[in-house]
C-alpha cells in the first residue's frame, strides 16, 4: 500500500528533477572539477562493481561485517552532479518518511541513495558506449563496443590520411599506393589514440545524462528504479547489484575481448 501512495510523489519528483529542464540544471554543475573527476570515476567503475558483488557474496556466506564494510566503500570521487542528484533523492526520501509513505531509516536510505546515484552514472556510460558503437558502424563498418576497439581503426585512418597527403607523387597516386601497401602503424600511436579517446569518452559520459535522464523519464525507468529502491528499503533488503552496472561492464569486456581478438588475428 505504501508503494501505491508514494507513486504520485515519485512521478512528480522524476519529472521535476530528470526532465529536460531539470537535467540541464543538474549538468550545469558538471562544468568545473567534474571534468577532472569524470575520467577517474570511469576507470574505477569496475572496482565499484567488484565491491558490490563482494558485499553480496559476503552476505550469502553469512559474513555480515564484511558485507556491510564492502557496501559502505566509496569508490568514486563525488562529482557535483552526483551530489546534486543525491541531495534531491535524499529530500524525496525525507518527504516520504515524514508523510508516512516510507519506513526506511535514514542510514539505510543513505546507502541506497549512493547506489542509486552510481547506477545513474552506469546508464550514462551505456549511452556513451552506444554512441561509440554508432560511430564505429558509420565510419568503419565494424563493431566498436568501446574506446579500446575504436582506437586502432581511428589511428589507422589518421596514419593513412597523413601518408596519402605526404605522398611524393600526389594524393591520388598515394591512395592507390597505400591501398595496396597499407601504412605500418607504430603501437605508440594506437596507445596515444586510445588514451585520447578514453578521456574524451569520460567527458561525453559526464554530460550523457542530458540525453539519458529525459529518455528514462519518458520510459518510466527512473520512476521504476526509485520505486524498487523504496520497496526494498521498506522490506529492509539489500539493494544488491543493479543490472545497469553489469551491462556497463559487459560493454567493457566486449571491448577488451574484441581488441584482443583483432590483435591476435593481426
Amino acid at each position: 500500500m505504501s508503494g501505491e501512495r508514494r507513486d504520485p510523489h515519485i512521478r512528480a519528483f522524476v519529472s521535476r528533477v530528470f526532465g529536460i529542464r531539470g537535467s540541464l540544471r543538474l549538468h550545469r554543475a558538471a562544468i568545473g572539477f567534474d571534468l577532472i573527476k569524470a575520467p577517474f570515476n570511469v576507470v574505477m567503475a569496475p572496482l565499484f562493481l567488484l565491491s558490490r558483488i563482494g558485499a553480496k557474496l559476503a552476505g550469502w556466506l553469512r559474513m555480515p561485517g564484511l558485507s556491510a564494510w564492502l557496501g559502505r566503500r566509496k569508490i568514486f570521487f563525488e562529482t557535483a552532479v552526483a551530489l546534486e542528484v543525491a541531495q534531491e533523492v535524499r529530500g524525496l526520501a525525507a518527504a516520504l518518511r515524514a508523510a508516512g509513505y516510507s519506513r526506511a531509516a535514514p542510514e539505510a536510505a543513505e546507502s541506497a541513495i549512493r547506489d542509486y546515484v552510481a547506477t545513474r552514472s552506469a546508464v550514462a556510460e551505456m549511452v556513451t558506449t552506444l554512441f561509440v558503437v554508432v560511430v564505429g558502424a558509420l565510419m568503419f563498418q565494424a563493431p566498436t563496443p568501446g574506446m579500446i576497439s575504436l582506437a586502432s581503426p581511428l589511428a589507422e585512418m589518421r596514419a593513412q590520411a597523413d601518408a596519402v597527403a605526404g605522398f611524393p607523387l600526389g594524393s591520388g597516386l598515394g591512395r592507390l599506393y597505400y591501398g595496396v601497401f597499407p601504412v605500418s602503424l607504430p603501437i605508440w600511436q594506437v596507445v596515444l589514440t586510445g588514451v585520447f579517446l578514453a578521456v574524451l569518452g569520460a567527458l561525453v559520459t559526464t554530460f550523457a545524462g542530458i540525453l539519458a535522464d529525459p529518455l528514462q523519464v519518458l520510459t518510466g525507468t527512473h520512476r521504476r528504479r526509485l520505486a524498487r529502491m523504496f520497496d526494498r528499503l521498506d522490506r529492509d533488503e539489500n539493494t544488491g547489484v543493479a543490472r545497469e552496472h553489469l551491462l556497463a561492464r559487459l560493454g567493457d569486456l566486449s571491448d577488451l575481448a574484441l581488441s584482443l581478438y583483432r590483435g591476435i588475428r593481426g
